[in-house]
Protein backbone atom coordinates (compact mmCIF):
# COMPACT_ATOMS: atom_id res chain seq x y z
CA UNK A 1 0.00 0.00 0.00
CA UNK A 2 1.31 3.60 -0.51
CA UNK A 3 1.65 6.49 1.61
CA UNK A 4 -1.23 8.85 1.17
CA UNK A 5 -0.74 12.09 -0.62
CA UNK A 6 -1.01 13.65 2.78
CA UNK A 7 1.65 11.13 4.85
CA UNK A 8 4.01 12.34 1.55
CA UNK A 9 3.35 15.71 1.49
CA UNK A 10 2.78 17.00 5.11
CA UNK A 11 4.75 20.74 5.20
CA UNK A 12 5.12 20.48 1.43
CA UNK A 13 6.98 24.10 0.66
CA UNK A 14 5.95 24.91 -2.93
CA UNK A 15 6.22 23.26 -6.13
CA UNK A 16 9.92 24.51 -7.84
CA UNK A 17 10.80 24.53 -11.35
CA UNK A 18 13.66 22.29 -12.51
CA UNK A 19 15.71 23.19 -15.57
CA UNK A 20 17.06 20.60 -17.92
CA UNK A 21 19.16 18.79 -17.28
CA UNK A 22 21.91 16.86 -19.93
CA UNK A 23 21.72 12.65 -20.17
CA UNK A 24 22.40 10.36 -18.43
CA UNK A 25 24.84 8.86 -15.76
CA UNK A 26 28.41 10.01 -16.34
CA UNK A 27 27.26 12.47 -18.64
CA UNK A 28 28.32 16.68 -18.14
CA UNK A 29 25.28 17.92 -16.49
CA UNK A 30 24.07 21.58 -15.84
CA UNK A 31 21.29 23.15 -13.54
CA UNK A 32 22.28 21.47 -10.13
CA UNK A 33 20.61 23.83 -7.77
CA UNK A 34 20.25 22.09 -4.66
CA UNK A 35 20.54 17.83 -4.06
CA UNK A 36 19.37 15.71 -1.66
CA UNK A 37 22.07 12.86 -1.14
CA UNK A 38 19.93 10.75 1.01
CA UNK A 39 17.36 9.17 -0.38
CA UNK A 40 15.90 5.14 -0.07
CA UNK A 41 12.41 3.71 -2.83
CA UNK A 42 11.91 0.30 -2.29
CA UNK A 43 7.88 -1.15 -2.73
CA UNK A 44 6.06 -3.96 -0.82
CA UNK A 45 6.80 -6.82 -2.18
CA UNK A 46 10.13 -6.63 -3.21
CA UNK A 47 12.67 -9.73 -1.70
CA UNK A 48 14.07 -8.70 1.64
CA UNK A 49 17.19 -9.37 3.45
CA UNK A 50 17.27 -12.45 5.30
CA UNK A 51 19.29 -10.23 8.06
CA UNK A 52 17.48 -7.13 8.44
CA UNK A 53 16.12 -4.40 11.40
CA UNK A 54 12.98 -3.41 9.88
CA UNK A 55 10.80 -3.74 6.65
CA UNK A 56 8.80 -0.82 5.36
CA UNK A 57 5.09 -1.70 4.86
CA UNK A 58 4.39 1.06 1.98
CA UNK A 59 5.56 2.07 -0.68
CA UNK A 60 8.13 5.24 -1.48
CA UNK A 61 8.56 4.98 -5.07
CA UNK A 62 10.44 6.94 -7.81
CA UNK A 63 7.39 8.75 -8.92
CA UNK A 64 7.23 9.55 -5.27
CA UNK A 65 10.38 11.06 -4.48
CA UNK A 66 10.41 12.95 -7.63
CA UNK A 67 7.72 14.63 -6.60
CA UNK A 68 9.17 15.63 -3.48
CA UNK A 69 12.24 16.60 -4.82
CA UNK A 70 9.92 19.16 -6.85
CA UNK A 71 7.94 20.32 -4.02
CA UNK A 72 10.99 21.11 -2.26
CA UNK A 73 13.07 22.68 -5.09
CA UNK A 74 15.58 19.74 -4.87
CA UNK A 75 16.84 19.49 -8.73
CA UNK A 76 18.52 16.32 -7.71
CA UNK A 77 18.71 13.19 -5.34
CA UNK A 78 20.74 10.40 -4.62
CA UNK A 79 19.15 7.10 -3.69
CA UNK A 80 20.60 4.98 -1.38
CA UNK A 81 19.90 1.29 -1.33
CA UNK A 82 18.10 0.54 2.02
CA UNK A 83 19.61 -1.86 4.25
CA UNK A 84 16.26 -3.96 4.22
CA UNK A 85 16.55 -5.11 0.23
CA UNK A 86 19.86 -6.26 0.94
CA UNK A 87 22.30 -7.07 -2.28
CA UNK A 88 19.51 -6.86 -4.72
CA UNK A 89 19.80 -3.69 -6.02
CA UNK A 90 17.51 -3.75 -9.35
CA UNK A 91 14.88 -1.97 -7.85
CA UNK A 92 16.94 1.17 -7.37
CA UNK A 93 19.00 0.55 -10.74
CA UNK A 94 15.69 0.71 -12.32
CA UNK A 95 14.64 4.06 -10.77
CA UNK A 96 18.28 5.53 -12.27
CA UNK A 97 17.55 4.77 -15.64
CA UNK A 98 14.01 5.89 -15.10
CA UNK A 99 15.08 9.34 -14.33
CA UNK A 100 18.82 9.41 -15.57
CA UNK A 101 19.06 13.11 -15.72
CA UNK A 102 18.31 13.61 -12.30
CA UNK A 103 19.23 10.64 -10.09
CA UNK A 104 22.57 8.89 -9.48
CA UNK A 105 22.93 5.94 -6.73
CA UNK A 106 24.48 4.44 -4.09
CA UNK A 107 24.64 0.49 -3.89
CA UNK A 108 24.90 -2.36 -1.62
CA UNK A 109 27.43 -4.99 -3.04
CA UNK A 110 28.95 -8.25 -1.29
CA UNK A 111 32.94 -7.87 -1.75
CA UNK A 112 33.26 -10.53 -4.14
CA UNK A 113 30.99 -8.78 -6.61
CA UNK A 114 32.04 -9.39 -10.30
CA UNK A 115 33.94 -6.30 -12.15
CA UNK A 116 31.50 -6.12 -14.92
CA UNK A 117 28.50 -5.64 -12.42
CA UNK A 118 30.19 -2.88 -11.21
CA UNK A 119 30.50 -1.36 -14.86
CA UNK A 120 27.27 -2.22 -15.70
CA UNK A 121 25.97 0.01 -12.67
CA UNK A 122 27.81 2.41 -13.17
CA UNK A 123 26.87 3.19 -16.44
CA UNK A 124 23.11 3.68 -15.36
CA UNK A 125 23.99 6.20 -12.66
CA UNK A 126 26.14 4.63 -9.66
CA UNK A 127 28.53 6.06 -7.72
CA UNK A 128 29.44 4.35 -4.83
CA UNK A 129 28.91 1.25 -2.17
CA UNK A 130 27.73 2.00 0.80
CA UNK A 131 28.65 -0.20 4.00
CA UNK A 132 25.73 0.06 6.92
CA UNK A 133 27.35 -1.67 9.36
CA UNK A 134 25.12 -1.18 12.25
CA UNK A 135 24.54 -4.32 14.04
CA UNK A 136 27.25 -5.93 11.81
CA UNK A 137 30.89 -6.79 12.62
CA UNK A 138 33.61 -4.92 10.80
CA UNK A 139 34.64 -5.99 7.77
CA UNK A 140 37.69 -8.05 6.40
CA UNK A 141 39.57 -5.27 4.67
CA UNK A 142 42.84 -7.42 4.58
CA UNK A 143 40.76 -10.15 2.80
CA UNK A 144 41.68 -10.71 -1.25
CA UNK A 145 37.80 -9.92 -2.11
CA UNK A 146 38.13 -6.70 -0.42
CA UNK A 147 41.29 -5.52 -1.50
CA UNK A 148 40.06 -5.97 -5.03
CA UNK A 149 36.66 -4.30 -4.59
CA UNK A 150 38.79 -1.55 -3.23
CA UNK A 151 40.37 -1.35 -6.20
CA UNK A 152 37.67 -1.36 -8.24
CA UNK A 153 36.15 1.63 -6.45
CA UNK A 154 38.94 3.62 -6.98
CA UNK A 155 39.18 2.53 -10.51
CA UNK A 156 35.45 3.67 -11.18
CA UNK A 157 36.07 7.15 -9.07
CA UNK A 158 33.32 5.88 -6.75
CA UNK A 159 32.69 6.68 -2.98
CA UNK A 160 32.58 4.26 0.10
CA UNK A 161 29.57 5.54 2.09
CA UNK A 162 29.93 4.50 5.46
CA UNK A 163 27.41 4.35 8.07
CA UNK A 164 29.00 3.23 11.45
CA UNK A 165 28.92 4.54 15.07
CA UNK A 166 31.20 6.86 15.85
CA UNK A 167 33.06 5.13 17.97
CA UNK A 168 34.14 2.25 15.46
CA UNK A 169 35.17 4.83 12.55
CA UNK A 170 38.66 4.26 13.23
CA UNK A 171 39.08 1.32 12.09
CA UNK A 172 36.80 1.57 8.89
CA UNK A 173 37.93 5.01 7.41
CA UNK A 174 41.22 4.46 8.27
CA UNK A 175 41.45 1.29 6.07
CA UNK A 176 39.04 3.05 3.10
CA UNK A 177 41.51 6.11 3.03
CA UNK A 178 44.75 3.91 2.98
CA UNK A 179 43.16 2.01 -0.02
CA UNK A 180 42.87 5.50 -1.34
CA UNK A 181 38.85 5.28 -2.14
CA UNK A 182 36.70 8.52 -1.43
CA UNK A 183 35.10 8.53 2.13
CA UNK A 184 31.07 9.51 2.80
CA UNK A 185 30.68 9.21 6.46
CA UNK A 186 26.61 9.28 7.11
CA UNK A 187 24.39 11.22 9.77
CA UNK A 188 27.23 13.70 11.27
CA UNK A 189 28.92 10.66 11.79
CA UNK A 190 26.60 8.71 14.50
CA UNK A 191 27.91 10.13 17.84
CA UNK A 192 26.94 8.55 21.10
CA UNK A 193 23.95 10.32 22.18
CA UNK A 194 25.60 10.27 25.60
CA UNK A 195 28.52 12.16 24.66
CA UNK A 196 27.89 14.02 21.42
CA UNK A 197 30.59 16.00 19.97
CA UNK A 198 32.61 15.14 22.95
CA UNK A 199 32.53 11.37 21.48
CA UNK A 200 36.05 10.69 20.40
CA UNK A 201 34.90 9.01 17.31
CA UNK A 202 33.75 11.91 16.20
CA UNK A 203 36.58 13.83 17.21
CA UNK A 204 38.39 11.32 15.23
CA UNK A 205 35.81 12.23 12.31
CA UNK A 206 37.18 15.85 12.32
CA UNK A 207 40.78 14.69 12.27
CA UNK A 208 39.76 13.37 8.73
CA UNK A 209 39.02 16.71 7.30
CA UNK A 210 42.69 17.60 6.14
CA UNK A 211 42.58 14.06 3.83
CA UNK A 212 40.41 16.48 1.91
CA UNK A 213 38.97 12.74 0.60
CA UNK A 214 36.24 12.28 3.27
CA UNK A 215 32.73 13.89 3.07
CA UNK A 216 30.04 14.58 6.04
CA UNK A 217 26.68 14.31 5.87
CA UNK A 218 24.50 16.28 7.72
CA UNK A 219 21.27 14.49 7.45
CA UNK A 220 19.02 12.80 10.28
CA UNK A 221 19.71 14.40 13.11
CA UNK A 222 16.62 12.61 14.86
CA UNK A 223 18.86 8.89 14.15
CA UNK A 224 21.42 10.74 16.89
CA UNK A 225 19.04 10.99 19.78
CA UNK A 226 15.68 11.04 20.69
CA UNK A 227 13.72 13.90 22.48
CA UNK A 228 15.84 16.67 20.86
CA UNK A 229 19.09 14.97 21.72
CA UNK A 230 20.02 14.58 18.60
CA UNK A 231 18.59 18.44 17.30
CA UNK A 232 21.00 19.41 19.64
CA UNK A 233 23.88 17.48 18.54
CA UNK A 234 23.71 18.68 14.72
CA UNK A 235 23.38 22.70 16.47
CA UNK A 236 26.84 21.50 18.37
CA UNK A 237 28.79 19.47 15.37
CA UNK A 238 28.39 22.19 12.43
CA UNK A 239 30.52 24.55 13.57
CA UNK A 240 33.67 22.18 14.12
CA UNK A 241 32.39 19.74 11.45
CA UNK A 242 32.95 23.26 8.75
CA UNK A 243 36.21 24.44 10.29
CA UNK A 244 37.91 20.83 10.04
CA UNK A 245 36.54 20.03 6.34
CA UNK A 246 35.40 23.14 5.18
CA UNK A 247 31.76 23.65 3.49
CA UNK A 248 32.86 21.92 0.38
CA UNK A 249 32.79 18.81 1.77
CA UNK A 250 29.75 19.13 3.49
CA UNK A 251 26.58 17.02 2.41
CA UNK A 252 22.68 17.20 2.89
CA UNK A 253 20.36 14.62 2.86
CA UNK A 254 16.90 14.04 3.63
CA UNK A 255 16.54 10.68 4.83
CA UNK A 256 13.49 10.39 2.74
CA UNK A 257 11.37 8.29 3.39
CA UNK A 258 12.50 9.05 7.01
CA UNK A 259 12.08 4.90 7.78
CA UNK A 260 10.82 3.86 11.26
CA UNK A 261 9.94 7.99 11.74
CA UNK A 262 7.67 8.67 9.36
CA UNK A 263 5.01 9.63 11.67
CA UNK A 264 7.37 11.88 13.31
CA UNK A 265 9.41 13.41 10.62
CA UNK A 266 8.33 15.29 7.41
CA UNK A 267 10.85 16.16 4.22
CA UNK A 268 9.97 20.23 4.03
CA UNK A 269 10.83 19.75 7.88
CA UNK A 270 14.00 18.39 7.36
CA UNK A 271 14.62 20.94 4.91
CA UNK A 272 13.76 23.54 6.95
CA UNK A 273 15.75 22.17 9.47
CA UNK A 274 18.46 22.42 7.25
CA UNK A 275 18.58 26.09 6.98
CA UNK A 276 18.87 26.54 10.48
CA UNK A 277 21.88 24.92 10.80
CA UNK A 278 23.41 27.24 7.69
CA UNK A 279 21.72 30.60 7.96
CA UNK A 280 23.45 32.14 5.39
CA UNK A 281 22.01 31.03 1.88
CA UNK A 282 25.55 31.47 0.26
CA UNK A 283 27.02 28.83 2.30
CA UNK A 284 23.55 26.57 2.04
CA UNK A 285 24.31 26.53 -1.87
CA UNK A 286 28.04 25.80 -1.60
CA UNK A 287 26.52 22.45 0.66
CA UNK A 288 23.68 21.93 -1.29
CA UNK A 289 24.91 22.43 -4.77
CA UNK A 290 28.65 22.51 -5.16
CA UNK A 291 29.75 20.07 -2.68
CA UNK A 292 27.73 17.30 -4.44
CA UNK A 293 28.14 18.12 -7.93
CA UNK A 294 31.54 16.53 -8.98
CA UNK A 295 31.04 13.63 -5.95
CA UNK A 296 28.06 12.76 -7.96
CA UNK A 297 28.85 13.38 -11.38
CA UNK A 298 26.34 15.87 -11.35
CA UNK A 299 28.33 18.14 -13.22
Amino acid sequence: MKLSRRDFGRGMLGAAAVLAVAPPALAKQSGVTAVDCHAHVFRVGLPLADVRRYAPDYDATPADYVKMLDANGMSHGVLIQPSFLGTDNSYLIDALREYPKRLRGVVVVEPNVARNELVAMNEAGVVGIRLNLIGKPDPAFDQDDWRALLRHMVDLEWQVEVHVEAQRLPQIAGPLLSAGVKVVVDHFGRPDPKLGVTDPGFRYLLSLGASRRVWVKVSAAYRNGKDGVGDKIALDAMAPLRASFGLDRLLWGSDWPHTQFEKQISYAAMRAQFDTWLPNAADRKVVLAEAPRDLFRLG
